[in-house]
């Protein structure tokens, strides 16, 4: 069986792994590359997810590659559009032709040896096996199961006599039209599907067992357009892309800072969409801003659904499923035709495989994640995983970075392998991400830990992370830089 050999070995054809392929190309030209891709599609995320309305909750100036303007007049982008702009960029940079499709990786070996890792690999459907080999290996997988989300086990499921789907496998030819739809859930999916939906079904409900912070963005940013009469592309992009990063910091920070005072602010603007009149116990979450993540509305297309009269919200608990529908704890029903269960997402991480170290399993949830890049004991690895509090690309674009400075760096040095190394007694773990939301508690195990300082502690600020990983010393002694390990002869 031939073995493919790359100096670097992306697993992921979705935003994190094209971006990480047009930097390499950019940064490190003469490094080779190749893309894994289970699917047969390029766009990650933007491709999977087929549900009406699909669209990003970052906007797009964020959302985009540092170096690829976003020329759309949408500041929130729709699925369709993301996914053409990452295949443009990928087109552009000749990334496209890196990627191997249908191949799902299945497990990951380093050897301390060779200094390589051997990555073993199979063709979806027919299984065929196939292995690589890379000096440097970067996951670009996301943090979620693309092969299914999380359904939790209701009651009497079996007994709904109309159809039950989940957002992450949307049938294409889902017939919705003058039916009741009862979406389950109340993050960012299930916001996106009311407004989504009302256009063709008799009315739409969500469901929620508790409420979420959501804010009205505009779709069309004002700035951006008269910008555009005098100034080029580039300029606006890098303007904008600023401003909104430190509107958006400024926005986390203050509702740390003035949690009530932010509450406050949001649930004033809700109020004012949704008329003084409305039962505002349907938005005014128990947890303070920030807690779990904030969910935006382009134009607060929610609440001109709801005050139309197309949607509307329902707080409480499941007891179970009827032949017609959902009998809730508090003895209402809910009549439905379709129920949508928009209950969150499956996280695993480094896309599932197995890894490996010189024969030994290796548990990322054990392990400290250093500067939000590479994992400690973990040689010539890194994973790109964005941002919990603004867009997912600001970090994915300083990973991807990052990872081009430290391969030019081993060049420089002549080394093949680096490994981050915690030699300082008085760093302690704590979990990863400070959000309160389902799914990441789901998940706690599974996650990479942080240290309660750098560089093993998580910024979570973009502006802290761009002097760290632009611009900041590579040589920190936490990296440990070195040769691979001879063999001992045998007699």
């Amino acid at each position: 069986m031939p073995v493919e050999h790359v100096d670097v070995l992306i697993i992921g054809a979705g935003l994190s792994g094209i971006g990480a392929g047009c930097h390499l190309t950019r940064e490190c030209p003469k490094k080779s590359f190749a893309i894994l891709e289970a699917r047969n599609a390029s766009g990650g995320t933007w491709d999977l997810f087929r549900y009406p309305g699909i669209r990003s909750d970052s906007d797009m100036f964020t959302l985009g590659y540092n170096f690829k303007p976003w020329t759309n007049t949408k500041s929130i982008a729709d699925g369709p559009d993301i996914r053409a702009y990452i295949r443009e960029a990928a087109a552009e940079h000749g990334v496209d032709k890196k990627i191997r499709y249908g191949i799902k990786v299945r497990r990951a070996s380093w050897d301390s040896h060779s200094a390589l890792w051997t990555v073993e690999a199979e063709k979806v459907g027919s299984g065929e096996k196939l292995t690589f080999t890379a000096g440097f290996v970067m996951s670009c997988t996301g943090y979620y199961n693309y092969d299914h989300g999380y359904e939790p086990v209701f009651a009497g499921r079996e007994n709904f006599k109309g159809q039950i789907v989940h957002p992450q496998k949307w049938p294409e030819d889902l017939d919705y039209v003058g039916k009741k739809v009862v979406v389950i859930g109340s993050g960012a999916t299930a916001v996106t599907l009311i407004p989504s939906m009302t256009d063709k079904a008799a009315l739409v409900t969500m469901l929620q067992r508790s409420p979420t912070y959501v804010l009205s963005v505009p779709l069309i940013d004002p700035m951006v357009e008269k910008m555009r009469e005098f100034l080029p592309e580039k300029a606006v992009y890098r303007i904008t892309r600023a401003r909104n990063v430190a509107i958006t910091l400024g926005l986390y920070k203050f509702s740390r800072a003035k949690p009530q005072a932010m509450r406050r602010f949001i649930l004033s603007r809700i109020r004012r969409s949704l008329g003084a009149d409305y039962d505002m116990t349907h938005f005014s979450p128990s947890y303070n801003p920030w807690d779990e993540r904030l969910c935006a509305v382009p134009n607060g297309d929610m609440f001109k659904a709801i005050r139309k009269g197309k949607a509307a919200v329902v707080t409480d608990h499941i007891d179970h499923f009827t032949e017609t529908g959902i009998q809730l704890k508090s003895g209402q029903h809910l009549d439905a035709d379709i129920i949508i269960t928009a209950t969150g997402l499956d996280l695993q991480m480094m896309g599932g495989m197995d890894v490996r170290v010189d024969g030994q399993p290796y548990n990322p949830g054990e392990k400290m994640y250093y500067k939000g890049v590479m994992f400690e004991d973990l040689p010539n690895f890194g994973m790109t995983f964005g941002y919990t509090n603004a867009s997912w690309t600001l970090k994915a674009d300083l990973t991807s970075e990052y990872i081009c400075r430290l391969l030019k760096l081993m060049d420089k040095k002549g080394v093949r392998l680096v490994t981050p190394r915690n030699h300082d007694a008085s760093v302690h773990q704590e979990e990863m991400i400070g959000l309160a939301s389902g799914y990441i508690q789901r998940a706690a195990g599974k996650l990479p830990k942080q240290g309660n300082k750098a560089p093993w502690r998580l910024n979570q600020n973009y502006t802290l992370d761009l002097m760290a990983l632009r611009f900041g010393k590579m040589e920190d002694g936490v990296l440990e830089f070195g040769s691979p390990v001879r063999r001992r002869a045998t007699a």
